[in-house]
């Protein structure tokens, strides 16, 4: 069994850095392009599924890359970007700003970060539903290729599940641009790191 993970095309709100959690903002035109572009290198790989986040950035990405096949999309929110409760729709730089410290443990000292708000979620809550995510599409398909869309931060517990890597590895390379592609290959119970984060579509 192998999952093809992907990380959403580019967004308006990628493009002016922006963090988007569980909000949304439209593909630009060269997530477009890049997904089409990641569309044509899978064309030949037969997918028994796709997995999608139900955020519309990821959904758009799926379409895209689906092309002309008839498979339909599903959808499973534990896919879904992690929840920044108040930074959404921020920039890196009013985050800075309005929780310095909390910011600075978010992007250098993972394994310290803490949310208290009600809405907000932990690392470790991202961790928790991966996993579950992982366990239910192993024994539900148990074979075939699985074509997964998804977000960022996603994609980088995936690699820590993969690793057995604790949570103060999160941020290390390679990093997940938008349309990269991540192979997991499942074989007897072990999850193998294939590709990660792979971009050769774009160049």
């Amino acid at each position: 069994m192998k999952l093809f993970v992907v990380r959403h095309g580019e967004t308006e709100w990628n493009a002016q850095k922006r963090l988007q959690g569980h909000l949304d903002s439209p593909l630009t035109v060269n997530g477009i392009h890049h997904a089409e572009l990641l569309s044509k290198r899978l064309k030949s790989t037969c997918f028994a599924s796709i997995i999608s986040s139900p955020s519309e950035r990821a959904m758009h990405t799926a379409r895209i890359i689906r092309g002309n096949q008839t498979l339909a999309i599903e959808t499973d929110k534990r896919l879904k970007e992690i929840n920044l409760g108040s930074w959404q729709g921020k920039t890196f730089e009013e985050i800075k700003e309005m929780d310095p410290d909390r910011f600075e443990n978010y992007a250098k000292h993972p394994n310290q970060y803490y949310r208290e708000e009600k809405e907000a979620e932990n690392l470790t809550d991202v961790v928790t539903r991966v996993k579950d995510f992982l366990k239910d599409t192993e024994e539900k398909y148990q074979t075939g290729n699985h074509l997964i869309i998804t977000h960022g931060v996603v994609i980088k517990v995936l690699q820590l599940i993969c690793k057995n890597y604790s949570i103060d590895k999160i941020w290390e390379p390679p990093e997940i641009e938008g349309t990269s592609l991540t192979i997991i290959e499942i074989k007897d119970g072990e999850r193998k790191l294939l590709v990660e984060g792979d971009i050769s579509h774009k160049e």
